[in-house]
């Protein structure tokens, strides 16, 4: 039987990574697709998993560490700087 990819924002940190577009990663972070393209271009957002053809993929736990740090700033009231 073929393995499916989780749907954006379902399973748990134990779960294994997955890949993840900027769509999915749009979906995760809770914005728009232009402040997603935004955040993936900054220093600090994860490197790419893998370049396909289709463009670049990130490890899902990758992406939520990041997630996680990033609501924690913003909670602080640190906000974002473009």
């Amino acid at each position: 039987m073929a393995e499916t990819t989780p749907a954006a924002g379902e399973g748990t940190a134990g779960d294994e990574p997955y890949p993840m577009g900027p769509e999915e990663i749009r979906v995760r972070l809770g914005v728009s697709r232009q402040w997603a393209y935004t955040l993936i271009g900054r220093k600090d957002f994860p490197d790419p998993w893998r370049e396909l053809a289709m463009g670049a993929v990130w490890r899902s736990t990758d992406v939520e560490r990041y997630a996680v740090e990033r609501a924690k700033r913003l909670a602080k009231g640190e906000g974002e700087d473009e």
